[in-house]
């Protein structure tokens, strides 16, 4: 089949959302597929170019993620008058997507990573106009007729179908990459003593900082776990994207109360991350809300307990640690405390897998062309 994929980011911007079609656009092309992506351009990087097999073109959209819904409407109709098929995901790259299919006659795939709407005053830290227009902009997304649409997880599925319980609405589970999260491959007592943490309880939270992370939540627990385990410490790899830069100051101001307790971090290249997930005794999602929950995941597979917030997809994908209530610096103390009791539960053994991931993906095409 001749795929398009019109998405707001490809490579090499690095995030969950490019890592889940990576593998998907590289795979279908290992499969004997020919597959083109649309995307806006990034600095330093050329306009087309193909990587590992997968056609891609970049589009100028002035260095805004949103302006790529209009900037990129043009190569997609191009790019879309000889596909068979044209796949996009949430959220800029779907007006575009539409748009093309609309006018070249195409079926069009949206891939839903999460659900937001009539949620973003609570999950964000934007004003309320801002996030009065971000609520719009879904809910307007979530007004055009997609062909079908896929959730990255059951819980996310779930969302959808609440939205549109007519429309054709299916789950294909996110995949993960085992073998860069393999445990055999890193050293984390290497990092420990390159911390200088070698005997510290290492509890540890990675990610982008932005308000549904929850990581505020966690900051709050922190003198609550100093006076039950007195060597805590709590480490923090925070993504300074600049989409985050308010979160992140406010997030830096709350530390600064507990600063003797915690270790802030840069952002790690991504082939060292997992010596630093390994490198702790226990890993901390507090999020208020997850499409998939990569970060659970891959501590999971680096054989560290979570704990993690009972909400959304993290009870679906957490295979050891302990569930606990979102938005509770207490829920979270006493779940660190369990950890380091030995009290993790042991959850069904999760396998994600990309083939699979792919196949369903295949399938559905197959289906609809």
């Amino acid at each position: 089949m001749n795929l398009l994929f019109v998405l707001e980011y490809y490579l090499p911007h690095i995030g969950g959302v490019e890592v889940v079609f990576q593998q998907l656009c590289e795979g279908l092309v290992r499969r004997g597929h020919h597959v083109t992506v649309i995307t806006s351009r990034l600095p330093h990087t050329s306009k087309k170019e193909k990587i590992n097999g997968v056609n891609v073109h970049r589009v100028h959209s002035l260095r805004n993620r949103f302006a790529f819904a209009l900037f990129g409407i043009l190569p997609s109709l191009k790019a879309a008058k000889n596909c068979d098929l044209i796949h996009t995901s949430t959220y800029s790259g779907a007006l575009a997507a539409w748009v093309a299919g609309k006018l070249q006659n195409k079926k069009v795939v949206l891939t839903v990573h999460e659900v937001w709407l009539n949620k973003w005053k609570e999950f964000t830290d934007k004003a309320d106009l801002g996030a009065q227009i971000h609520n719009l902009a879904e809910k307007f997304l979530f007004s055009l007729p997609f062909t079908a649409y896929i959730g990255v997880s059951h819980a996310t599925t779930t969302d959808v179908r609440a939205l549109f319980p007519k429309r054709n609405v299916r789950a294909i589970v996110n995949g993960m990459d085992y073998a860069h999260w393999n445990p055999a491959q890193y050293d984390g007592e290497a990092i420990r003593k390159k911390l200088r943490l070698e005997k510290n309880f290492v509890y540890l939270g990675y990610g982008r900082p932005g308000t549904s992370k929850g990581f505020q939540y966690l900051v709050e627990a922190v003198p609550l776990i100093q006076k039950q385990i007195p060597n805590a410490k709590l480490v923090l790899i925070l993504s300074k994207s600049k989409a985050y830069k308010k979160a992140y100051h406010s997030l830096i101001e709350k530390i600064e109360q507990v600063k003797e307790h915690v270790l802030v971090l840069p952002p790690q290249p991504y082939n060292e991350l997992p010596a630093y997930v390994k490198a702790a005794d226990c890993v901390v999602v507090p999020s208020l809300c997850e499409g998939f929950g990569y970060t659970c995941v891959e501590s999971n597979a680096l054989g560290k307990p979570v704990v993690a917030s009972n909400v959304a997809s993290l009870p679906e994908v957490i295979s050891k640690g302990v569930l606990v209530h979102a938005k509770s610096a207490k829920a979270i103390a006493e779940g660190v405390l369990a950890v380091r009791k030995g009290k993790s539960q042991t959850f069904s053994n999760k396998q994600f897998s990309w083939e699979e991931n792919i196949s369903q993906h295949e399938a559905l095409y197959t289906e609809l062309a």
